[in-house]
């Protein structure tokens, strides 16, 4: 017919979209696998380096006090589906850069059940995170409440004495500490074997050769 149909054969045509394909989807696994590794790598990468305002978790205590005071307010916040109210005991304070200085929020579960939260934080302006240091905070856990419950719960920081030589920060006079508690959603929790089953009942045993029975008690 003039028609020359070659079967079983690749043409390099047909290679090279095979070629194309195969990249194609190598490079999208490695962009969702590369997605789902940047999630830790970048809190790791905050908690680390203060980026983006978050403050960093102390490893040792300040080299020093010196006079220079800074403003730092404090903030509180609850993420919806959490029933709890929280707030600072105090608006603000006025601490010397390297002073260690303690607060407390309080923080009162207003539901008739047992709730979890945590709280993430940051600092503004955004670029003293590295600055920002915490010695001790409730964030570092989960908070567990139970019906009704209130508690404080105390910050203890300081604010780095290497601030002072940021040139970056010299007309800097407050800082904003932020938390924003979000509800933790845990698993259900299994039931125990046999919960909600109905009790068993007696059991019938025969007795002689008549046939009649007997029931046993399950005392």
């Amino acid at each position: 017919m003039g028609t020359n149909v070659t079967r079983g054969k690749e043409t390099p045509a047909r290679r090279r979209d095979l070629a194309v394909a195969g990249a194609c989807a190598a490079f999208v696994a490695l962009m969702v696998g590369a997605a789902y590794a940047a999630v830790p790598f970048y809190d790791w990468f905050c908690r680390t380096t203060g980026f983006g305002g978050r403050p960093l978790v102390a490893v040792a205590g300040p080299a020093g006090v010196i006079d220079r005071k800074v403003t730092v307010r404090f903030d509180a916040n609850v993420g919806p589906g959490l029933p709890w109210k929280f707030e600072p005991e105090q608006n603000s304070v006025e601490a010397r850069i390297g002073e260690v200085v303690t607060v407390l929020y309080h923080v009162a579960n207003q539901a008739a059940r047992e709730t979890v939260g945590q709280a993430a934080y940051n600092v503004t302006p955004p670029t003293t995170g590295a600055y920002f240091q915490k010695i001790n905070c409730f964030c570092f856990t989960d908070q567990r409440l139970k019906p009704g419950e209130k508690r404080e719960m105390p910050v203890v920081f300081y604010l780095d004495p290497a601030l002072a030589q940021d040139a970056e920060h010299d007309q800097l006079n407050t800082i904003t500490l932020s938390y924003t508690f979000y509800a933790v959603r845990e698993p259900a929790r299994p039931v125990a074997p046999g919960a909600g089953l109905a009790p068993a009942s007696p059991q019938a045993e025969p007795i002689g050769e008549s046939g009649g029975v007997r029931r046993s008690s399950l005392n």
